[in-house]
């Protein structure tokens, strides 16, 4: 991670006229429901949807080492839509040509600077239905280490500034919980979805 100089401050919060948005615009969806009622919905839909029909990918990891326990790494970096920092999994949109696969392993070296292997991969999912029609696959990757690996460098575009953490799978859940605790930081759904079930399958008896 490159050397903090300051804090992040946001200057200004203003309109974004739909003509000069890059990333992302705003359709109005006219509908009838099962009623037979005629309704309107507002939607925000990416602009960089590839061939493959699908937004982004996120990146589930194991890091297997001969004498650590089996751990995960996650990424912290600051988020302008919510003014702090987020605890996140790697993650990416997927290019016009590739498929998730592809884009899982380009987007896990980018930001970790770690080769992978992806062991599965998830079907497309929706990531927030009631804003947006944003899709995303699930990619869950191994990273096999040897005894006295060096940390490799990070492979991040101009303006990104991210954060590696490595935590023990045992210790997944407990981790989470503290940084939510921590003053400008927010843990991403879907990574604490996932310690979740993982805490809630180890803890309870329906299983």
């Amino acid at each position: 991670m490159s050397q903090k100089l300051q804090e992040p401050i946001i200057n200004k919060i203003s309109d974004l006229p739909i003509e000069e948005a890059k990333w992302i615009t705003l359709k109005k969806i006219e509908f009838t429901d099962q009623m037979g009622k005629d309704r309107t919905w507002e939607v925000a839909t990416r602009k960089t949807r590839g061939k493959a029909g699908v937004d982004a990918v996120a990146i589930g990891n194991v890091l297997l080492h001969p004498s650590k326990p089996p751990s995960t790494m996650i990424v912290i970096q600051y988020r302008p839509p919510l003014d702090s920092y987020t605890v996140e999994w790697p993650a990416g949109l997927i290019d016009a040509n590739e498929t998730a696969e592809q884009a899982a392993v380009r987007e896990f070296k980018e930001e970790t600077g770690y080769d992978c292997r992806v062991v599965s991969i998830s079907p497309v999912q929706s990531a927030d239905p009631g804003m947006s029609n944003a899709n995303m696959q699930m990619a869950m990757v191994e990273v096999q280490l040897k005894e006295g690996d060096a940390e490799p460098e990070q492979r991040l575009e101009d303006g990104e500034h991210i954060q590696r953490v490595v935590i023990p799978l045992s210790e997944f859940y407990e981790k989470l919980v503290e940084y939510s605790k921590q003053e400008r930081m927010i843990v991403a759904a879907k990574l604490f979805h996932f310690a979740h079930g993982m805490h809630f399958a180890q803890t309870q008896k329906y299983f």
